[in-house]
Order: C-alpha cells, then sequence, then structure tokens
C-alpha cells in the first residue's frame, strides 16, 4: 500500500508528511518548507539502494547524499578529483598500488567509526557479491579469489589498492570518484542484518548504512523517499533540514507543479514542457552534461555493413545539423567522436553534414545504385524515435528503404547484444569518468570478435567491429606513463576508427536538464548524477 494515493493533492501530500515526522505545518500556499528541499522525480528504475547492485541515475541521486567516497569528481570542474573521505592519496611510482589516508573522526549515521576496513570491506563486496557493479572492477582484473588480498586495510585509516594488472592509476581513481559502487558502507551495521552469506544485500536493498550529509527515513518504492540531515556529519551538518524525493513520471505534472511552487526541482521533464518554462522567471533551467553519446549503430554481421564505403554511405546520410538543431535541444548537443567533450586527448569533430550526392557516389562504388532495404532499431521514446525517423528519411534519398522496428530497453539492446540487428538509434559510453579509455572500451574496443565470446558489455563486440591494430593502441595508451605519448596515442585511435568508418557513428553527446525554483541556491547537478545537496539552500 502506498504512503500517498497517487492522485491525492499536493497540498495535503505535504501536510502528511509533516504530520507523520512532527514537523510544523505552517506556511504560504504554493510554497515550500523553507528548510525542506522538494524534488520531483522518476523513480520507477530506482529498484535497489545496495551500492553492490544499484545501476542507473536515480539511485546515484539519492546514494550520493547518504553515503560518501573516498575522493569526488569536482561538480563544477570535473576533470578535477577532490578528497573527500580520504584527506590523501599517493600512487607508487610503479604506478601497482594506490594508498588513501582517510580523515579522522567520521562516524556513520549509526555512530561507529568509519575505519580502512569498512572501505576496504565495501569494494571487497562488491566484487565477491558479482552483481551488475562488480563489472568494472572485474574489468581491472579483480576476482573473488584476489580481491580481499589486492584491497585492504593497512592500519585504521590507511587504505591500500594493488592493481592487478597495469593500467592507468587515474582511470581507477576516477572510477573511485564516479561509481554507484564506490560508495562506503557501515562494514558493522550491514552484518547485523546479513542472512546468510548475502553479506547484507537483503538488507541493503531497502535500508542504508552510510556516513553522508542525509539518513534514509523511507523510502517507498514509486511513491517517496525522505531524508533528513545528519547533524554529526563530518563535513558539519547540510543547510536543508529534509529533503523530499517524490516518484513522478508525467512531465505535464511536474511543470504544474514547478509553476505553482509546489515543487523546488524538478527531473525528467519533457523538452516541451522545459521550453515552456523558460519563459518564467520563476524558474532556472540547468543542462547537466553525461559522458553518454547518442548514436547510429551498425552491425558488421550484416553482410551489407561490412563493406566500408556502404559504412561511409550511411555516415554521409546521417543529417548531424539538422538533428542536433531540431530533435537535441534538451537532450544534447553534436559530438562526432567516440569521446566526451573537453577531454583534452579529443579532437575536434570531423565536421561531417548530410551529403546526399556523396552518398549516392559510395553506394554506386559498392555496388547498390539503387540503394537497398534494411529496418532501424530504436526505443519509442523520444529522442531515440526522432532520430530514427529524420535518418529513415536522408536514407530514402539514395534510394536506402528503412523499416523502423521499436521496443522497449530490453527488446532494442536485447539484439543488439546478440548482434541481431541492422541498423540500430542507440545510447552508450563510458559513463561519467572523465578519461578516454572509459569511452573507448566502451564503445571500440572489442578484444575477443568470436560469437562464443560474448563481450555483451563491449558495444564494439556488438557490432562485431574488430580492429586489431586499435585493439592494440587502446591497450597502449592505458599504460603508457608519459601524458604526451598517451595524448598522441588517444589521438591516433580516433584517427584510425575514423578512417575505418567504425560502426558506431555518434551524433550528440547527452544532457540531462533540471528545472528549479528561483529561491533554491547552490544546487549544482552532477555530470555523473551524484549530485550532492548539502550545501543547497533557499533564499526568500
Amino acid at each position: 500500500m502506498k504512503l500517498w494515493p497517487k492522485r491525492l493533492p499536493w497540498l495535503l501530500c505535504l501536510a502528511l508528511t509533516a504530520t507523520f515526522l512532527h514537523t510544523p505545518t505552517v506556511q504560504a500556499r504554493g510554497e515550500t518548507p523553507v528548510d525542506q528541499l522538494v524534488v520531483g522525480m522518476s523513480m520507477i528504475n530506482l529498484l535497489s539502494l545496495d551500492p553492490a547492485a544499484a545501476t542507473g541515475l536515480e539511485v546515484s541521486e539519492v546514494n550520493s547524499n547518504v553515503y560518501d567516497m573516498l575522493l569526488e569528481q569536482d561538480a563544477a570542474r570535473p576533470d578535477q578529483l577532490v578528497p573527500a573521505l580520504a584527506e590523501r592519496w599517493e600512487i607508487s611510482p610503479d604506478r601497482m598500488r594506490l594508498t588513501f589516508h582517510l580523515r579522522a573522526g567520521v562516524t556513520f549515521h549509526s555512530g561507529n567509526p568509519l575505519t580502512a576496513q569498512d572501505v576496504a570491506w565495501s569494494l571487497q563486496r562488491v566484487v565477491t557479491l558479482n552483481k551488475a557493479l562488480a563489472s568494472t572492477w572485474k574489468a581491472y582484473g579483480y576476482s573473488a579469489e584476489n580481491v580481499t588480498r589486492l584491497v585492504r586495510a593497512e592500519g585504521p585509516l590507511t587504505f591500500v589498492m594493488d592493481l592487478p594488472k597495469p593500467t592507468d592509476p587515474m582511470l581507477v581513481l576516477n572510477t573511485l570518484a564516479t561509481s554507484p559502487s564506490a560508495f562506503v558502507v557501515d562494514r558493522l551495521t550491514v552484518q547485523q542484518h546479513a542472512q546468510g552469506d548475502d553479506q547484507g544485500a537483503a538488507w541493503l536493498t531497502t535500508h542504508t548504512a552510510g556516513s553522508g550529509a542525509f539518513k534514509l527515513d523511507i523510502w517507498r518504492a514509486n511513491d517517496v523517499i525522505l531524508m533528513t540531515r545528519f547533524d554529526n556529519y563530518w563535513r558539519g551538518p547540510a543547510k536543508m533540514r529534509r529533503v523530499v524525493m517524490r516518484n513522478m513520471t508525467e512531465s505535464q505534472a511536474l511543470r504544474l507543479m514547478v509553476e505553482r511552487g509546489d515543487l523546488d526541482v524538478a527531473r525528467g521533464m519533457a523538452a516541451t514542457d522545459i521550453k515552456a518554462l523558460t519563459r518564467s522567471d520563476d524558474v532556472e533551467v540547468q543542462t547537466i552534461p553525461r559522458g553518454t553519446l547518442y548514436y547510429v549503430a551498425m552491425s558488421m554481421e550484416q553482410p551489407l555493413f561490412k563493406d566500408i564505403k556502404v559504412r561511409q554511405a550511411v555516415r554521409s546520410l546521417i543529417d548531424y545539423e539538422g538533428i542536433n538543431n531540431v530533435v537535441m535541444p534538451h537532450y544534447g548537443i553534436i559530438n562526432q567522436r567516440p569521446l566526451q567533450l573537453g577531454l583534452q586527448a579529443r579532437l575536434d569533430d570531423p565536421g561531417y553534414r548530410l551529403n546526399v550526392a556523396q552518398a549516392k557516389r559510395l553506394l554506386a562504388e559498392a555496388g547498390y545504385p539503387e540503394g537497398f532495404k534494411i529496418t532501424i532499431r530504436s526505443l519509442t521514446d523520444s529522442p531515440f524515435i526522432n532520430i530514427a525517423t529524420s535518418l529513415q528519411s536522408t536514407l530514402a534519398q539514395a534510394g536506402i528503404q528503412a523499416n523502423i522496428i521499436t521496443g522497449t530497453g530490453n527488446q532494442i539492446y536485447g539484439a543488439m547484444r546478440d548482434r541481431k540487428f541492422d541498423i540500430l538509434v542507440g545510447r552508450g559510453g563510458g559513463g561519467a569518468e572523465r578519461h578516454p579509455h572509459s569511452s573507448l572500451r566502451a564503445l571500440v574496443y572489442n578484444p575477443d570478435n568470436r560469437e562464443q565470446a560474448k563481450l555483451t558489455n563491449f558495444q564494439g563486440w556488438r557490432t562485431s567491429f574488430f580492429d586489431p591494430q586499435i585493439n592494440s593502441l587502446i591497450e597502449q595508451a592505458e599504460q603508457e606513463r608519459d601524458p604526451g605519448r598517451q595524448l598522441a596515442l588517444y589521438q591516433q585511435i580516433q584517427t584510425l576508427y575514423d578512417q575505418q568508418a567504425g560502426p558506431i557513428m555518434p551524433v550528440s553527446q547527452m544532457t540531462d536538464e533540471v528545472v528549479i525554483h528561483a529561491d533554491v541556491r547552490q544546487y549544482l547537478g552532477h555530470s555523473a548524477a551524484t549530485t550532492r545537496l548539502r550545501d543547497v539552500y533557499k533564499q526568500r
């Protein structure tokens, strides 16, 4: 049974919340309490709060406020890593060991002191439970067999990570600063709630055991989350006394609540409603860049796309300018490289444009002067279906007849994982890690193209793109110690991928837009979805 009926008027909801938590209800109509931040967002993908298992942006928005990390990616300058639980860290001369020195005096919400053993156990737990978020650590070479030996406490406030194989330590540090698996849990509290050998997994699905600025009071799935300020937080108490997150999936309802002043922050609003709100002086729209890319992908299992000239023709039939000017406002910004915008290693866009004449010439040279028939798979959601529709139209100008097949995420990406598709409009990439290897590993790298390898985490494998030279350069760049040579390697990879007309063709880099009421101060949306609310307040 839900805490609040779905259609209950907002003022009554607020009154019930206040009554339940013994808080004053006196306030002006159409205003949220001055000491509470009220957020409207979709929670339909928020299935677990466990840092070892919880995936998706929504859970990061919650856990980043109830847990802490060793270090953080600076929200205003995401290329900079700043201390958090770790006051400082060191990289050994051979780049195979990271040593973290923890700050003293940090306590969990339970009152237990936070120690290096908690940090070690938290990461060991991610690997040994082997759920979704273990994949990143397994890619570094950690396993259930070696993690307790390599990831360990060396004293109450010294935490050590030995790397199983050579990699760029900055890549590991970026993971520790952004991954939903890198939150530090209260080992003693979780162990008290363990069932058998689940290491507290069942309990942590719906509970938290953190040291963050807020404590979780209530989580009602697909309904509401209530968090209260943790007064003994090591950085000092948060400025807001309480955070209320409401599950809201209808964009027009979000817009109405913002206009009435019943929401302080709204996430997941449709582009049309955001555009309408930009005309109001009562709200601010904040654009947050994400690390993932919208792309057009071709399967090289399809004989047509094994021919580089056909791939080049499709590349010439993507209306990059039209898509980004018409479809992508409020969703993304143009990016034609398989690296995030803003990285030093990223080359400038190659400047691809819709060029039907060039596409027709390439198709004729490939033996398809009249074009061919093909399918495009896409989600029904915007902007995926809009990109697919644009592509269908421009392909037709060169004689390629494309039928659009829509479906759910499991159906569309499932076909990609099974390598059973022709063209697919998708989104993917390295996520929040501000490192070239993160994107290249996700989109380009494919160490084993055999069907039985089933490397479904590699989107290069999903498209059957296999280039030994590019693979080798990615591996070299990951381990290269000289920054200048590493930079040159990453730029060489981009050039070669461009020359090969790689089958994943980036169109735009994802952005999120958050609508914020005008009286909210210090809200800074984070590119890693770890938006921390400890400094947020209201000015009225």
